[in-house]
């Protein structure tokens, strides 16, 4: 009896010792193909098995016939085929492994003890991978993305002109890392200014992409000589032509060209919000949509609107990020904004801007924006 014992002592501690060496080896690793042809040969070699496959990864080691590889065999442990499940923190099953023995023989308690143990390890082992590959694909999106928001930004006027008797500036707050809102000045050969507040339709990267197709396409057309009406329905035929998925994205659009010497501006409004027009009056004139958004129908007419600048005319152009504001259900609304803009005794368009976002933080107690934010004003000094 005792010789019994102490060979059945030493048989569990020799169990244990392989059950945590081989813990040690599947562990070792966190890549996913290391884990699993990892398992496949300990259960091949320690236990001299024919050979070992999984059913839900390609991987397989020793002499599997290919049939079986194809229509992997139920368990049947008297004909030399075993399935082991390797389950998730869930109880969901990952994947089988399936074990085939030599010469068909049925597993010994010892060796279905240890696949038992061996799977539960792998499981584990697998799922740690796993997690391991997710949080490296996660930081590689992190960096691309922290390289595209950078490219956008640069994409920004990092200046703005400083025309005599004008002050002109802008800022843009995107809601993710980029986002579909556009700005842009363009010094006409002429002397003239184009500048353009644009919104595609959505937001994040497919947005910010769309975004900069826009820019490169009206950045080639600026100084073509054509009218803001013909530039507006030109930029419309080349998104609308980009096919379906440039459709849906369409672009809310206004296209400004300022004369800074006869103080004359013209406007074309493609289906964004109202500008505003404080033109030596506290009434301001709202400068409508005159058509639909770039790209979102084959073809639309446009009407450009001409205005003569007061020594004290100021203009606001927006997206509707800026409107989209919110206060628990409540909005920030096309009215508050007008009023922060008209109320606002900011002599100059960087401090204009400025109240306007401290009446925006005022409102929402500085919680998170769930759209991009963009605002252009352009104010006469008197």
């Amino acid at each position: 009896m005792e010789i019994e014992s102490s060979l059945h002592l030493q048989q569990q501690i020799a169990r244990l010792q392989a059950l945590l060496e081989t813990s040690h080896k599947i562990h070792s690793t966190i890549e996913l193909d290391h884990v699993l042809r990892s398992v496949l040969q300990i259960t091949v070699r320690e236990l001299e098995m024919a050979g070992a496959f999984f059913t839900a990864f390609p991987f397989s080691y020793g002499d599997i016939p290919p049939r079986f590889l194809l229509h992997p065999p139920s368990s049947d442990p008297k004909r030399g085929c075993s399935r082991f499940p390797l389950l998730d923190r869930k109880g969901e099953v990952l994947t089988e492994m399936v074990v085939i023995t030599r010469d068909g023989a049925p597993l010994s308690l010892f060796e279905q003890d240890f696949l038992e143990h061996l799977a539960t390890q792998a499981a584990v082992a697998i799922e740690n991978a796993r997690y391991h590959e997710r949080t490296l694909d996660m930081e590689r999106v992190k960096q691309d993305l922290a390289c595209a928001r950078d490219i956008q930004r640069s994409l920004l006027p990092q200046s703005f002109p400083n025309i005599a008797g004008y002050s002109i500036d802008g800022r843009s707050q995107t809601c993710y890392e980029v986002g579909g809102d556009y700005l842009d000045i363009i010094e006409l050969t002429s002397g003239q200014l184009m500048i353009v507040v644009a919104d595609v339709a959505g937001k994040g990267l497919a947005s910010a992409l769309v975004g900069s197709s826009f820019r490169s396409a009206l950045r080639a057309i600026a100084n073509s000589g054509m009218s803001l009406v013909e530039i507006a329905t030109h930029m419309n035929v080349l998104h609308y032509n980009e096919g379906e998925e440039s459709r849906r994205r369409y672009v809310t659009s206004i296209f400004l060209r300022l004369d800074p010497t006869t103080h004359t501006l013209e406007v074309v409004n493609a289906g964004h919000n109202p500008g505003f027009l404080l033109n030596g009056s506290d009434l301001p004139e709202m400068i409508e949509a005159s058509g639909t958004p770039v790209g979102m129908l084959p073809f639309s007419t446009y009407r450009a609107e001409k205005y003569v600048l007061s020594n004290k005319a100021k203009l606001l152009i927006y997206t509707d990020g800026m409107t989209e504001v919110f206060q628990g259900n409540e909005e920030f609304g096309q009215d508050r904004l007008l009023e922060a803009f008209r109320t606002s005794r900011a002599v100059d368009a960087p401090s204009t801007l400025k109240s306007i976002w401290q009446a925006l933080d005022a409102f929402s107690n500085q919680e998170s924006q769930t759209d991009d934010m963009t605002a252009l004003v352009i104010g006469r000094k008197p």
